[in-house]
């Protein structure tokens, strides 16, 4: 009986260790791990970023640049060796409760460090990652990211697109935007700063927000902090940025939007003699549509009304032959 016992136990004992590790192995994988919430969430700062298909490299990117230019501008981040004693090893516990204890404890551990400076979380869209940030200013960050590889044209990113600093999150609904940006756009916009602005809206797994209508509401709001604000689309001062993905909104209010090619990594580093070539490339196709339209209006042009006339006429008694007929 002892003997029919102990496989079974045994067998109970590797079940209860691999949905210990299985549970491990499903815990979410950031850039430093700890605890905190995983998606997007009202209240968050960080950095939006949007990539071509590739979510898994365009996180390591993003932590690799983060952590390069985190360092420069706020020197190393100090944090415990617990996390990498979260990940621990994946053997079979002999001892259930101890397996079970020692899990409970690695959870409490997580919550109870220190965040990260940088973590990666769920941002509710396909191809953009949103990596939340502790101690740092958001835009002052990527700013200075952007000017630095605008100035030396060296490209270190392969699949993202663009970085998007933000600052603040609300709830996506108009009223709740309103009352927040009221408070929010005061550093840049209220009385005695001012400046010239415009407003970029994108919406993604939303469809109860109009573009049209939050982009009046906020530049309505920009004017009321101070009547000199003026909206300037050519080479604004400043740029709102408003990127809401399902219902929350995420707001910054951005430098240099236009010099640094709406902040994509890709287009800055490009130097002027690639950007005149693409230019140059631009203007060809343009042309040759020109050309295309010009021909085609010169050969309707090659039918004169009169001959148009003479053709009727010529119609119409094949016409009374063909009723005669």
């Amino acid at each position: 009986m002892a003997a029919s016992e102990q496989p079974a136990a045994a067998m109970k004992r590797r079940h209860k260790a691999q949905y210990v590790s299985g549970q491990q192995a499903k815990r979410p994988r950031g850039g430093g791990g700890g605890g905190g919430p995983r998606q997007l969430e009202l209240g968050m700062q960080g950095i939006l970023i949007t990539c071509n298909m590739n979510e898994r490299k365009c996180v390591g990117e993003a932590y690799s640049l983060l952590n390069e230019y985190g360092d420069l501008l706020y020197g190393p981040e100090k944090f415990t060796n617990q996390d990498d004693r979260l990940s621990g090893s994946e053997e079979e516990e002999d001892d259930v409760e101890a397996a079970l204890k020692k899990e409970v404890d690695q959870i409490r551990t997580s919550n109870e460090q220190k965040l990260r400076r940088f973590q990666s979380v769920e941002s509710g869209a396909n191809n953009v990652v949103f990596i939340r940030t502790l101690g740092v200013e958001p835009e002052k960050l990527v700013h200075h990211i952007l000017m630095d590889l605008h100035t030396t044209k060296k490209k270190k990113t392969r699949v993202i697109l663009r970085m998007l600093p933000i600052s603040g999150t609300c709830k996506a609904f108009m009223e709740d935007m309103k009352k927040y940006s009221e408070t929010f756009f005061e550093p840049w916009f209220k009385a005695p700063n001012k400046g010239t602005f415009q407003i970029v809206y994108k919406a993604r797994n939303n469809s109860h927000m109009s573009r049209e209508e939050v982009i009046k509401e906020l530049a309505g709001i920009v004017g009321s902090l101070n009547p000199e604000n003026k909206v300037d689309l050519n080479n604004p001062q400043y740029t709102i940025v408003v990127e809401i993905i399902k219902n929350v909104c995420c707001l910054s209010v951005v430098k240099d939007y236009v010099l640094f090619r709406k902040y994509n990594l890709q287009e800055v580093v490009k130097s002027n003699k690639e950007e005149l070539g693409q230019q140059n490339l631009l203007s060809a196709s343009q042309g040759e549509k020109l050309e295309e339209i010009k021909l085609a209006e010169e050969d309707t042009k090659e039918v004169k009304p009169e001959d148009k006339n003479q053709g009727e006429e010529e119609a119409k008694p094949n016409e009374s032959n063909n009723q005669q007929a």
